[in-house]
């Protein structure tokens, strides 16, 4: 649906030339929620806004659904623009006007709708968002979590393919940003949309993307499914993520275990395997005593997961190993 080819893009300020995204290349499947994280200044949001070229390359290729869209001239971008919806942090609702009429904005400027028709279409979309009873209210009378669904609604009115997300949910308190979380998912289940979305918080990733790119410095430094890059993380930048999600202070969590005895092993259970009795198992059969250091159960999307840092101490411990490496679990061992 939507390919980078070697994509840069450069600001020209004060007579120099700043970096904003240096020579990307990158696919997003059709139908898919893509996050891109990474913290302020590392190129996200001039890499979403490339997308439907509210910024221009400064070189390289974009293609999206098979056309080149680098190639388009003002009225292919403008038909283009049309396919692309755009939800803003701070919902850019216009605030002299109603809900509805907030919604039926762009279907007016795209033309091709009688009156009736776009009635039926925004009457449609405040269904979907569930704030059919605010249609007469004016932005200022709404709350915030309300004004992005305005958003997302005015976004989805000319029924684009793509939807694009500029840290949509930033400026939420944490229920509400879960309730607009669980609504994009909706749609993206629904409508079969391609969503690209940008944040710097690892749980907004974790909650509705299926597959994920850590941004930093202008350069996409690991990507993947959601599931393998969050718990299994490679690069410096998406272990400081994850850590922060966590809450935990690696050097704090390092000298407390400096003071236990044993081998240290980080145990990942996916899927069912969760939920499975294996530890209890491993022990009665092997003699190992084991201690919980740190664990979690949580959901990657719809997928459930779990990781314990555990202590082996005793008894046959690579018996134990051998038992945990067969099962369905990724062992990382970290002190021998």
């Amino acid at each position: 649906m939507i390919e980078f080819h070697d994509v840069h893009k450069t600001y020209r300020v004060a007579g120099r030339d700043i970096p904003a995204l240096q020579p990307t290349s990158l696919s997003i499947d059709g139908g898919q929620v893509f996050g891109l994280i990474g913290h302020s200044g590392a190129g996200k949001s001039t890499l979403l806004r490339l997308i439907n070229r509210l910024e221009e390359p400064s070189g390289g290729r974009i293609v999206i659904d098979g056309e080149d869209i680098t190639a388009l001239d003002s009225d292919g971008l403008r038909r283009f623009r049309q396919r692309v919806g755009m939800i803003f942090q701070h919902f850019n609702l216009l605030a002299s006007k109603t809900v509805a009429d907030n919604i039926a904005m762009p279907l007016r400027l795209a033309g091709g709708s009688s009156a009736s028709e776009i009635d039926a279409r925004v009457a449609e979309l405040l269904q979907r968002v569930g704030l059919t009873e605010q249609a007469r209210k004016y932005p200022a009378q709404l709350s915030g979590g309300q004004k992005q669904r305005v958003g997302i609604a005015r976004a989805l009115a000319c029924r684009p393919t793509i939807l694009l997300c500029d840290e949509a949910t930033s400026a939420l308190d944490p229920q509400t940003t879960a309730s607009v979380l669980q609504l994009l998912a909706e749609i993206n289940q629904e409508l079969k949309l391609t969503i690209v979305l940008i944040t710097h918080e690892m749980d907004v990733i974790r909650r509705v993307c299926d597959r994920v790119a850590v941004m930093d410095d202008g350069r996409i430094v690991e990507q993947g499914s959601v599931a393998d890059v969050f718990l299994h993380p490679q690069h410096p930048t998406t272990k400081r993520f994850v850590l922060e999600d966590e809450h935990v202070d690696e050097d704090e969590q390092r000298d407390d275990f400096a003071h236990v005895p044993g081998r240290i092993l980080r145990l990942t259970f996916r899927g069912e395997a969760t939920y499975s009795p294996l530890l209890g198992t491993v022990a009665r059969q092997t003699g190992v005593d084991y201690s919980i250091l740190a664990g979690r159960i949580d959901r990657i999307k719809d997928q459930p997961y779990g990781q314990l840092t555990l202590a082996l101490v005793g008894g046959d411990l690579e018996a134990a190993m051998s038992q945990l490496n067969a099962a369905d679990v990724h062992v990382e061992v970290l002190r021998g």
